[in-house]
């Protein structure tokens, strides 16, 4: 009997599997994935998954490990400039997530926002050529690492101050329950922030307000246990963060199990969803790189947490080995699969790199609008670039 999903893992990788495990579909063992606060009930403790699904689940994970491994390579190339934060380690967090929650919820993150732009509408290639600066990026070029963008698909950004999208999470969830029909249902809205930004006056004071006007919001925390270079024992004085908002409901739950990110998910959209207000989810994961690419990574924690991490509680290595267990397939048509997503992605970044730079005038577009329809940009009179022919740069005198 494979041993069961727990916050805490510390050997065995796979989810409990029950007897009834079928070539088609299976079912699965979470208890011990979820910690309560200020709830009588929670998620289901099992939960029956078809191949397909978790297949799903797999691929979409495994290329966001590629491509954050990707942007890893290009950058120390130097192709990829300024700040750069990858999320390889927390994949089940955002692919479990995008799973539980609609196309129609609102979702906003934090810098660290790669995988989630891929998981909502994007694709390998224009979250590539976003990180190169091109036009065919999924921000025009314009964004770079921390501001990708996708309104049709509901997602709206990345941002580079820590914990600001918060309060445009509150906003979202305000948007969503003021177009709810009366007696329906409303869309969620998530902000994911790191345990970093946990204590911030900003988040204090938009959980207050979603409290008080019971908006459909969902405060995430991705606790990857270093705010930066800093333990979380050292930044913040509570570490029951999914407890953080009081009377706010709150949940724990396994982020390195996307199975239990999933279930889980799905019963907080609920929650949210029907009235009940906001909730506090925290996610218990890890990075395996540093808090950015200027970051080792390794001084202020040792190599061996990092390996001992990888080896007992990989979120990609628990997906294979308990998709095995299930007897959906075996470790070799997985590895083929693994070879077909990165030769995928080298295709992706070869393309991207075809693309080119924004040209100088695109530095105008969406900055003034004549009206809110039409997609159009104007150059107001009142907006100016220096004078280059006048600068230094062109005639080698200061001025």
């Amino acid at each position: 009997r494979i041993a069961r999903s727990t916050l805490q893992r510390s050997s065995s990788l796979g989810a409990g599997l029950s007897r009834r495990a079928m070539s088609s579909s299976a079912t699965f063992d979470l208890d011990g994935s979820f910690q309560l606060h200020n709830l009588e009930s929670g998620p289901s403790t099992t939960v029956t998954h078809t191949k397909d699904e978790l297949m799903d689940l797999f691929e979409l994970m495994y290329t966001m490990r590629r491509m954050e491994i990707t942007c890893d390579n290009e950058y120390k190339a130097r192709n990829i400039r300024g700040f750069c934060h990858l999320y390889d380690g927390q994949e089940a967090v955002a692919t479990g997530i995008n799973k539980a929650l609609d196309q129609e919820d609102s979702w906003v993150t934090s810098y660290r926002c790669h995988c989630v732009a891929l998981a909502r509408g994007g694709n390998v290639q224009s979250v590539i050529a976003e990180l190169f600066g091109v036009v065919d990026g999924m921000s025009k070029g314009k964004g770079g690492s921390m501001h990708f963008y996708n309104k049709k698909n509901n997602f709206y950004g990345g941002h580079g101050i820590v914990g600001a999208q918060v309060p445009v999470g509150a906003g979202l969830a305000f948007a969503n329950k003021y177009k709810a029909a009366p007696g329906e249902k409303m869309q969620v809205a998530i902000a994911c922030y790191g345990d970093g930004a946990a204590n911030q006056g900003q988040i204090w004071e938009s959980a207050n307000m979603a409290s008080l006007w019971k908006l459909p919001m969902i405060f995430c925390i991705e606790n990857n246990h270093y705010g930066m270079g800093t333990s979380m024992d050292r930044h913040s004085s509570i570490s029951d963060y999914y407890k953080m908002g009081n009377a706010i409901p709150g949940i724990r739950i396994d982020g390195m199990n996307v199975l239990a990110v999933t279930e889980g998910m799905k019963f907080v959209k609920d929650y949210c969803g029907s009235g009940n207000g906001p909730m506090y989810v925290e996610m218990m994961t890890y990075r395996y790189h540093g808090h950015s690419m200027s970051d080792p990574g390794t001084t202020y924690r040792n190599r061996e947490e990092i390996a001992l991490t990888r080896s007992t509680r990989d979120p990609l290595e628990f997906l294979k080995k308990t998709i095995v267990d299930a007897g959906f397939c075996d470790e070799a048509e997985l590895k083929e699969k693994e070879k077909e997503i990165r030769k995928q992605v080298q295709k992706d970044v070869l393309k991207a790199k075809e693309s080119t730079k924004p040209t100088l005038d695109a530095l105008y577009d969406y900055i003034f609008a004549p009206d809110l329809d039409s997609g159009k940009s104007e150059y107001p009179a009142h907006i100016r670039m220096p004078d280059y022919s006048k600068s230094y740069w062109a005639t080698g005198i200061a001025k």
